[in-house]
């Protein structure tokens, strides 16, 4: 099935106008502006994983409804984000981006009414997801253009880097407000932010960027050269490790929470611990990244995934001291496979279909990990949340054998 899709004869791919000149300045604001919504977004969408004890014990929720809350948001994120990229043809990038940041942070303002119960929860975590959608794909195609002639791969890189900082911060800083606050004034004011976040957006970047689609109909029909059968499941072979992987991930977050709470902590703790786990997780796809281009993909990503199991395994028994001290290093090796993986797909398609493959790889994974909570959230209501995390770890394990069926494609590389 997946292999089948590489044979469609046209390819809709998203680009800039290159024909628009930049000045320093136009390019140092648009890099910021960029780097500033992505840490919003990503905070906006892993702060979920602070919200979720206190939502259980609000609307009396079981783990597997918890976890369709999160799939709601990803989901919605997941599915839309290349009819975001096309809508941008439309309204413009700098637009939808300000739409879409107004719509996530609408949704927490919308949440933290006090009338608003478990359905407006869940529509407003839907809308959320829609307007999440716009981020990636617009942001990271603004920052390309604008460095396109000048180098784009650190300005990128600073970009993606961007995302990891708001998954450190949002996060912890809703935790404190919470402990000072109630939890619905709290996520008002986070919400308040991405609203005047959309109009910094209007007002920053540059009137003169459009985003226009082009149809590539000279593009070969199989990405795979005919002189490499034995590559013709690579790609898909990738992309299942890359949907287990991001399911262990997400499964793990969502539970992690439930962990530390039976461990005895406390909200802000919890938001201390998932700060723990994204800087590890930052500092993990820099390692991973450099470990990846000496040991090769096979050796890194069962080094990374072998961490990851044995990480949560260690743990579920330990005390929360000495498990807030273990998340760092989980979070390098729960992150870090996910650089690796990501870098390997222009390996395994030709480039006229590289920008597909990579659309297909983050709609895969960004979708897994939106469903594998829901299939661990049964796991935690019938066994509880540290035996569920036990099952997420032995899912794990499960890329290994996956990784090596990848092996022959990889050795082909020169």
């Amino acid at each position: 099935m997946l292999v089948s899709m590489w044979e469609e004869p046209m390819l809709t791919t998203v680009s800039i106008n290159t024909g628009v000149k930049y000045s320093n300045d136009h390019r140092r604001r648009i890099l910021a502006v960029a780097c500033g919504a992505h840490a919003l977004h990503d905070g906006f969408t892993d702060l979920i994983y602070v919200l979720l004890p206190t939502w259980q014990a609000e609307f009396g929720l079981s783990y597997a409804a918890l976890a369709s809350l999160r799939m709601l948001f990803a989901g919605a994120m997941a599915g839309l984000q290349v009819p975001a990229s096309s809508l941008a043809v439309r309204l413009g990038g700098p637009l939808l981006l300000a739409i879409g940041t107004a719509l996530v942070g609408g949704a927490y303002v919308t949440i933290s009414l006090t009338h608003a119960g478990f359905l407006l929860l869940l529509v407003a975590l839907l809308v959320g997801g829609a307007g999440a959608a716009t981020q990636h794909p617009i942001g990271s195609s603004l920052v390309a253009t604008a460095y396109e002639r000048h180098g784009a791969r650190g300005p990128l890189g600073t970009y993606n880097f961007a995302g990891d900082l708001g998954k450190m911060a949002l996060p912890a800083a809703t935790a404190l407000l919470m402990a000072a606050l109630t939890w619905r004034t709290a996520i008002g004011i986070i919400g308040a932010i991405g609203l005047c976040a959309a109009a910094a957006i209007l007002l920053l970047l540059p009137r003169n960027v459009s985003i226009s689609l082009r149809h590539d109909e000279q593009s070969p029909s199989v990405a795979i050269p005919a002189t490499a059968p034995r590559q013709r499941y690579a790609f898909p072979l990738l992309l299942a490790i890359g949907v287990l992987d991001s399911g262990t991930r997400m499964g793990f977050l969502a539970f992690l929470p439930f962990v530390l709470r039976a461990k005895g902590a406390e909200t802000p703790t919890i938001g201390l611990a998932l700060s723990l786990i994204f800087a590890g997780g930052a500092a993990g796809k820099l390692a991973c990244g450099w470990l990846g281009a000496r040991l090769g993909v096979l050796r890194t990503v069962i080094l990374t995934e072998l961490g990851t199991a044995i990480g949560i395994m260690a743990l579920a028994p330990l005390p929360l001291a000495a498990a807030l001290a273990c998340l760092p290093l989980i979070g390098i090796a729960l992150n870090g496979t996910s650089s690796v993986l990501y870098g390997t797909v222009p390996e395994l398609v030709s480039p006229d279909h590289r920008q597909h493959a990579f659309g297909l790889f983050y709609t895969g994974t960004i979708g897994g990990g939106a469903i594998a909570p829901v299939l661990y959230g049964f796991a935690g209501d019938a066994f509880g949340p540290t035996h569920a995390i036990l099952i997420v770890a032995m899912v794990c394990v499960l890329t290994l054998p996956l990784a090596w069926a990848l092996r022959p494609s990889l050795s082909a590389k020169p």
